[in-house]
């Protein structure tokens, strides 16, 4: 849940990063759009990558110091049929340009995938004090759904009968709450209390600082108790998602265990780290036993900013000369862009099992 990399937001980030093909043949378009309802108080701004018929132009590559781009053309027309639908829902500090490596993966393998950039919680945009909030993620995944349902340009092409969802990090936890998991306030406050100021997530409450507009402010440390515990604990169950993988997902451990134990979708639940190696923050190998229906993975050899893109060469440097901290570009004993393989084959195959299939 630690916000990552808030500045990249002013280094023009590209629509995808590099990982091998697995379905290299297919072309994937994707597109721009905004979620915009007077229903609902928090515009989104929404990645889509999609099966096309191989028009359109290459997305510009921009200018990225940080991130390798990838290819998916502008401009293209969805492939005729009816796809699934599948949500992604990025970590704290991160944005949905960030999960273009596997949106474009599964988009060749037949899936229409969006992403929305969560207000309060992307890069360049987050506070302690709106983190915390993932009934509002939540509820941008569950208007998301009902705005491409109803749009003219994708309800033709979205199999609303199946629909999953990607999460990492703080987006594994919005994942599982709108599977139906809710979680518990009293555990979260005593997790904090007890682990030490450097704890991955808890630091950031306690660190007095945020962003807004791309650019750093000064913010009060925000004590948890300050939440508001009906909105934080109320369920946000969507029964529209059949399917769900969960990578890394933050307070994991700490969802109320009977909410877990009623969770009826199927549910891929991936750690990246060797056992012991894994933040207690997002270690889910216990939560992947509780859950009535899950599947666990553990990436070996990797580490929790393994799922960013793959960095261009040179970026580990050039962010430490920024004065960035967090090991974004840092190798693991592993290069990247081979566990971005090995993810891309566990997500896909999770959501060819439980999304195309049926569950």
């Amino acid at each position: 849940m630690k916000p990552i990399a808030f500045f990249l937001a002013s280094l023009a980030l590209s629509l995808g990063s590099s990982a091998t093909a697995l379905h290299a043949a297919e072309p994937v378009g994707v597109q721009k759009i905004s979620v915009v309802t007077q229903d609902y108080p928090r515009p989104l701004a929404v990645t889509v990558w999609y099966p096309s018929s191989g028009d359109g132009q290459p997305a510009a590559p921009g200018s990225d110091k940080v991130f390798q781009p990838s290819s998916a053309n502008t401009g293209a027309t969805v492939r005729e049929g009816r796809f699934p639908l599948i949500l992604m829902s990025h970590g704290s500090g991160s944005r949905a340009e960030g999960m273009a490596w596997i949106g474009v993966e599964l988009a060749k393998a037949g899936y229409i995938v969006a992403a929305p950039n969560h207000p309060g919680t992307t890069s360049g945009d987050s506070t302690p004090a709106a983190t915390p909030k993932i009934w509002e993620r939540a509820q941008d995944m569950s208007v998301l759904i009902t705005a491409l349902s109803t749009n003219k340009r994708w309800q033709s092409s979205i199999d609303q009968n199946r629909v999953g969802i990607l999460g990492f990090s703080l987006g594994g936890s919005t994942a599982l709450e709108l599977a139906g998991a809710r979680p518990d306030l009293d555990g979260f406050i005593r997790y904090c209390d007890e682990h030490p100021p450097g704890a991955l997530d808890c630091s950031w409450f306690r660190g007095g600082r945020g962003y807004a507009d791309g650019a750093f402010v000064k913010v009060e440390p925000f004590d948890m108790r300050e939440i508001d515990r009906k909105l934080f604990e109320q369920s946000n169950h969507d029964p529209r998602i059949t399917a769900v993988v969960a990578v890394d997902p933050g307070l994991g451990t700490l969802m109320k265990p009977e909410s877990v134990a009623k969770v009826e979708v199927p549910v891929t639940v991936i750690n990246l780290g060797s056992k012991g190696k894994v933040p207690l923050a997002v270690e889910a190998e216990q939560l992947s036993k509780d859950l009535p229906r899950a599947t666990f993975h553990r990436v070996e050899n990797s580490d929790h900013y393994s799922f960013l893109p793959v960095c261009q060469p040179g970026a580990a440097a050039f962010l430490r000369s920024l004065g960035e901290d967090d090991p974004i570009c840092e190798e693991t004993a592993r290069p990247r862009g081979k566990i971005h393989e090995e993810l891309s084959r566990l997500i896909v195959a999770a959501f060819e099992h439980d999304l195309k299939r049926g569950n």
